[in-house]
Parts: C-alpha cells; structure tokens; sequence
C-alpha cells in the first residue's frame, strides 16, 4: 500500500524552489557588483536616488490620503495684565479717605462756604461795589440773603435805554438755602458717603477675584490638550528610503562579497593543487615502488651469484656476504611500509641501517677497487630525511662512476647541518657525471627532484657538481627537523 503524500508537499517544494532562486539571484547580484568599480558603482547609486524621487511625482506613486495623528499640546495663555494702580490703591486705602478723595463737590459744602460767608456778612454791614467792563456797570451786592450781580447804566442818559436792555444783560443771583434745604444736603452727602465705601468693598472683592483667576489660568498653562491633525500621506514615500537602502546594502555586499569570492576561488585552487600534489605523489610513489621493484631483483640476483662463487672459492667471505644481505633485507623491509605510513619520510638512521650493509656487500664484490667513508655524527641519526634516495645515488655512483672505471675509487657519505638545514652529500671519484658509457637517462635525479618538490616544496633541493680530481658530488638539502618533532606536527595537523 502507497504512504499518502502530505499536503503540504506541493508548497515546501515551491518554498525550496524559490529559496534556490532567491540563493541564485543574490550570487548573480553580487558577482555583478563585484565585476564593476566603485566609480561605476556611485554613479549608479546616484541615478537610482534621481530615479525614485523621480518616481514619488507619477502616478501611481502621487496618490495622497489623509490620516488622523492624535497630537499633545501645551497650551500657551497670556499672562494677565495686573490691574490699574488706581484700583489696588483703593482698595487698600481707607474707604472713608477713598470717599472723601473721589467724591465731587456737593452744593452742601458750598452751602456751608455760603453760610459761613452769610454769617459774617450779617455780622458785618451789607456791602456794595461796581464794576465797569466793555463800557457796562455791573453793581454786586452782598447781603444776608446771598449774592447779586446786576449791571448799571455809566450815564444818565443811557439810564431810559439801560431799562429797557435790563432783561438782554446777564445777571447772578446766588441765593443762600434754607434750614431745609441744608438738611436735604446733609443727608445726600450721607448716601453718597455710603454708596463710595460700597463701591470700595466691591473692587475688594474684584481684585480677590482677579487673582484668583489669574492663579487658574497660570496652572493651566501647565496642563496637557489632546488635538487631532491629519496628515498627508503619499502612496511612494517609502521609495526614496527604499532606494538608500539598497545603495547600502549593496555598497556592503560589494565590499564583502569580493573577499568572498577570493576565498572561494583560493579554496579551490588549494583543493586542486592538493589534489593535484596527492596525484603526483601517488605518481612518484609508483615510479619509485617500480624502480624498487627493478632495483632489487637484480641487485639479489647478482649478490646471490657472489655469494655462490664465493661458497667455493672464499666461504669466510660467502658467509659475510650472505649476513650482509640478511641485515639488508631486514633493514630495508619494514622501514619501507614505515615511510608509506609516515608520509613518505623516515629518519636517517633507519636509513643508514640500509646503506652500510649495502655497501659492505659491493665492496666485497669489487673488492680493492672501493673503498667507502661513512661520516655521519650520531646526533643526526633521528633527523627525517626520504627513504630511497641516498640508496639511489649511491648505486649511481657506484654503477656510472666507479665501476667503469678500472683503478675504481672511493666513496664517502657525508651528513651535516648548514644554515639550519640538513645536508647530505654522496661523493666519488669514478669517471664524472655522463661520461660513462654506462650513463643512465637522469630518471633517477628527476624522481629525487620531484619527491623533494612534494614533501618540501622550494625549502629543499639537489645540486650536481663535479669532484676535484674527478668524479661528482651529489648535495640533497632539506629542513632540518626530528622524527619526533615530525610526528608531533602530524597529530596537530
């Protein structure tokens, strides 16, 4: 029976789908920034600023509404002016003083100057005195009933016309009040005494109220009014942010994408330049396991013949012959698959261990005609150094140097530390480098070389010389380190 498909394949799978897009369109956009220069890349920035702005003016990016915005404002009132000096004078002073001060000059008090003037006028005799203006005669009299003045004829014969123009002339007539009336005067400075202390306990009251409104209105200046404006809002406000946006995200990208992509394409150079390099070794590898495989049956062969004619011919020479080639194969054996396991090195003192018995057995083939020199201090025995190699110079020199020739010659085998670097010399003095008829093709050298090239890279090297009287000097460099110190940075890496 079929498993049911979940509904919600169809909509992971469109998710994945667009993800894979969205992935894609953000290397191709950052490559793209990546390919321009920062010139080009501002006058853009600046034609996409122009660009919305542009676009806020057209439709559809125009369109405006309105929105209500709730806005708090303090509210602001002018400051009460302070009432009139008058007015808080009044209402301080005394009401009485405040009446006296503001009320006008009643006919009662000029009833009383009257009076006054009346009683010593009756005291004294009443009197009478004229006066001349503008060719008239104004006569005033003063008696006990008041004041007169009335005009005068100057002449006799002006009297009959003075008569008759009496009546046109202006007068006075000041007449003293009653007892009476002096009374009615009394008691209307009284009310209005009366009604000038109201009028002052009144502004009282007005001023109290005045400040108290004014302490009102002060605390509400403090107070808070919420008020509704509207806003307009245009559909394309967002575009120019949006546009300085992208600008800086872009300016970003640029600026990190690029180390990105250095990164990447430096990853895959190392990748393949490893792959590389492990392809070369496996290469040389080969090369060296099918000399090997070269190398040793024909040196067994030829050694086992040694021995054989030695059996019947020298048994004490057979029998160290045959140790020699014992400890050889037990040397050489196991230090082999110790290299492959180690990266292709060993220390030099397993080396040695393969070359002494190795030449022990050539001497005893060639006899008189080698003699060989070992010089390698024992404090260089543990430092690495690639199996193989002094084992394949020393057969070169042997094979093209020495055995061609008919007196033969010596070998030494030297090791030392220069500049920081372990040195290893094999020199001979047979014929020269290529002037045997025995001359191999330089395989062999280019084989040392390559090896050097892949553990060492450009820290080591070999050098080809010729030796003085004759023969040739052979030099391997490497770095100078332990076994130990080998396998220590193996375990970290």
């Amino acid at each position: 029976m079929n498993a049911p498909i979940p509904a919600n394949t169809p909509m992971r799978q469109r998710w994945q789908a667009f993800m894979k897009a969205a992935e894609h369109g953000f290397h191709v956009y950052g490559s793209w920034l990546v390919s321009i220069t920062w010139k080009r890349f501002a006058l853009l920035s600046v034609l996409l600023l122009i660009g919305a702005n542009v676009l806020q003016q057209l439709p559809p990016f125009s369109f405006s509404w309105q929105l209500p915005v709730e806005t708090t404002e303090t509210i602001r009132t002018p400051k009460l002016p302070a009432p009139p000096k008058d007015l808080r004078r009044g209402s301080s002073e005394n009401p009485a003083k405040q009446a006296r001060k503001s009320k006008p000059e009643t006919p009662a008090e000029s009833s009383t100057d009257a009076e006054t003037g009346t009683e010593q006028a009756a005291k004294s005799s009443d009197s009478k005195s004229t006066v001349d203006v503008d060719g008239l005669r104004y006569e005033v009299q003063i008696d006990s009933r008041g004041v007169r003045i009335v005009p005068r004829p100057s002449t006799a014969e002006a009297a009959s016309a003075a008569s008759e123009a009496d009546s046109s002339l202006p007068s006075v007539d000041i007449r003293l009040p009653t007892e009476k009336q002096r009374a009615a005067v009394r008691q209307a400075v009284e009310e209005a005494k009366r009604a000038l202390e109201e009028a002052a306990e009144e502004a009282r009251h007005a001023q109290a109220d005045a400040d108290q409104a004014r302490e009102e209105l002060e605390q509400a200046q403090r107070e808070t009014s919420r008020k509704t404006r509207y806003r307009t809002v245009h559909l394309g406000d967002f575009l120019d942010k949006l546009a300085v946006l992208i600008v800086l995200a872009s300016a970003l990208l640029k600026a990190t994408y690029k180390g990105r992509l250095q990164a990447e394409v430096k990853a895959a150079k190392a990748t393949e330049t490893a792959e590389a390099e492990s392809l070369r070794r496996q290469v040389v590898e080969a090369r060296m396991a099918a000399m090997q495989a070269q190398v040793e049956p024909h040196f067994l062969f030829n050694t086992l013949a040694s021995i054989d004619h030695l059996i019947e011919t020298d048994p004490p020479r057979a029998s160290q012959m045959q140790k020699n080639l014992i400890a050889l194969l037990r040397a050489s054996m196991p230090t082999m698959r110790e290299a492959n396991a180690n990266g292709g090195v060993r220390d030099l003192g397993r080396e040695m261990a393969v070359i002494r018995p190795y030449l022990e057995i050539l001497q005893v083939r060639m006899e008189e005609r080698l003699q060989s020199r070992i010089d390698v201090p024992d404090g260089l025995l543990s430092a690495e150094f690639p199996p193989m190699m002094i084992q394949s110079l020393v057969e070169n020199a042997i094979k093209h140097g020495l055995e061609p020739k008919a007196e033969g010659g010596s070998l030494t085998l030297k090791a030392e530390i220069v500049h920081g670097k372990l040195q290893v010399t094999v020199a001979d003095t047979g014929l020269g480098f290529g002037r045997a008829a025995t001359s191999g093709t330089g395989v062999g050298l280019a084989n040392i070389r390559e090896r050097l090239s892949l553990l060492y890279g450009k820290t080591a090297s070999v050098t080809v010389s010729e030796n003085q009287p004759s023969g040739t000097v052979v030099t391997i460099t490497v770095p100078y380190r332990t076994s130990h110190q080998a396998q220590e940075q193996g375990a970290h890496a």
